[in-house]
C-alpha cells in the first residue's frame, strides 16, 4: 500500500459548546437616578444599555482624554454622576454608574 492511498483518520472535533446565556442581573431594567437620567433618560434601562448610552454621550461631547482614551474627562453633567470627580477611568465608571441605578 502506498502512502498516497493510506486512509487518514478524520481530525477529532471539539464538542459543541452551548451558547452563552445572558446574565439575568445585567438584563434587568433599573431606574436611573436624576443625575444619571440627565445623560441616559428617565425610563428604566438594563445596565448594558445604560453603559452604552453613557459612552454615546462621552463620544458625542468628546470627553475622552486624547492622550489616554481610557480616561473620561467629565463635564458638569457627568461630574454629578461621578461623585464630583472631573476625571475617571473607564474601569472606574461602572462603579459610579451602579450607585445611580435602583
Amino acid at each position: 500500500m502506498s502512502a498516497s492511498s493510506a486512509v487518514r483518520p478524520e481530525p477529532a472535533t471539539a464538542p459543541a459548546k452551548a451558547p452563552r446565556k445572558p446574565n439575568p442581573a445585567l438584563m434587568k431594567s433599573l431606574q436611573p437616578s436624576n443625575e444619571l437620567a440627565a445623560v441616559v433618560g428617565s425610563s428604566p434601562l438594563a445596565r448594558a444599555e445604560v453603559v452604552s448610552r453613557v459612552w454615546e454621550y462621552i463620544k458625542e461631547h468628546k470627553l475622552q482624554n486624547p492622550q489616554n482614551k481610557r480616561e473620561i474627562l467629565a463635564d458638569d453633567t457627568l461630574q454629578a454622576v461621578f461623585g464630583g470627580k472631573s476625571m475617571v477611568s473607564m474601569f472606574e465608571m461602572n462603579k459610579h454608574l451602579a450607585q445611580h441605578l435602583s
